[in-house]
């Protein structure tokens, strides 16, 4: 934040507020930890409610205070009767409204002041104040910075816990591109609120079920590989998933293992949405493979440049299909 904005933030909140904090549609751990950092850095002098848009996974009722979020999909008039009386609303790690889905029309007819914080690229200009930094590892960590610059003595375990989470969780554990020695120095600070490491590493990797595991094994048996191109895609079908008793969040991080394949820049899933009548796409890259272009230019997506997702509305074998044709035409026109 520069100096005109901070000023601009410690005068709005100089006085009580009624603050709503929505992460993205089928939240993460860095949206999560972001709206749960600053719920427990306001909750004190402040009435506060966490909305989700939809349900998220399981694997991160670990975090403080989750129990206190409302889903907008199963209690609509609880959070209309919440917007109503706001009169600040935070929009953590998305900076487009479409990523809100359902939450998008009641913000952006809302009069209460709002306040974006993201680091994903080319933010729209909906916020009254647009903190944004495509070249944060996370939204964590600029929520970290956010509540160093107002007070940073209010930092206690539960925030640090949860900031600590959704860095862990966004940076791959320290080892994606977007992690710079100040992403470290961060992390290094919150362990000196006594986050327990271990135990984060091990809620939000070592903590679904058996049949996870054999949904991640119809996954990699079901990757392609396109003839001549570094790029490999796999699908996980509405068979799969029903066969293994598919819960939100029990495909993360399959993708990634096409990139462990040498020689190979990209690396697509495409989850079959049959209730919804579309196709989930996740893609992943590395080196100079920007999947966020590709993704907004074919599939009504984008992202980070190595991490976006997509979507279609074609069924998965015609979506398979127009993947690899315009991967093709994509690579040829941009990487000869």
């Amino acid at each position: 934040m520069n100096e005109h904005m901070l000023d601009s933030v410690i005068k709005l909140f100089s006085k009580k507020r009624n603050i709503i904090l929505i992460p993205h549609s089928s939240p993460d751990a860095d949206a999560l930890g972001s709206c749960l950092a600053l719920y427990h850095f306001f909750k004190s002098k402040n009435e506060v409610n966490i909305i989700s848009p939809n349900e998220y996974t399981d694997i991160l009722n670990f975090l403080p205070g989750s129990k206190d979020i409302l889903i907008y999909e199963n209690d609509k008039v609880k959070c209309e009767d919440a917007f109503k009386k706001a009169d600040v609303v935070f929009t953590l790690d998305f900076n487009s409204l479409n990523r809100a889905r359902n939450l998008s029309s009641l913000i952006s007819s809302s009069t209460t002041k709002t306040i974006m914080i993201d680091h994903h690229e080319n933010p729209d200009n909906y916020a009254d104040i647009t903190i944004s930094n495509s070249k944060m590892s996370s939204t964590c960590e600029m929520v970290y910075d956010f509540i160093c610059s107002i007070d940073k003595s209010k930092i206690d375990n539960k925030i640090a816990t949860c900031i600590y989470t959704g860095i862990v969780a966004d940076t791959g554990s320290f080892r994606f591109p977007s992690t710079t020695s100040k992403t470290l120095k961060v992390g290094s600070e919150l362990i000196n609120y006594g986050v327990n490491v271990t135990e984060i590493f091990e809620k939000l990797h070592n903590n679904f079920q058996f049949k996870r595991l054999k949904l991640l094994g119809s996954a990699i048996n079901n990757f392609k590989k396109i003839e001549g191109l570094p790029v490999v895609y796999t699908s996980i079908t509405d068979k799969d998933q029903k066969v293994n008793d598919f819960k939100k969040g029990d495909s993360e991080g399959f993708v990634n293992f096409g990139l462990s394949v040498a020689e190979i820049l990209c690396s697509v899933l495409f989850i079959e949405k049959k209730d919804e009548g579309l196709i989930k796409i996740s893609f992943r890259s590395k080196g100079d493979f920007k999947v966020n272009i590709f993704a907004s230019k074919y599939f009504k997506g984008g992202g980070h440049k190595h991490a976006s997702g997509g979507i279609s509305k074609l069924s998965l074998k015609e979506t398979e299909e127009k993947f690899v044709s315009d991967i093709t035409q994509y690579i040829n026109q941009n990487y000869e």
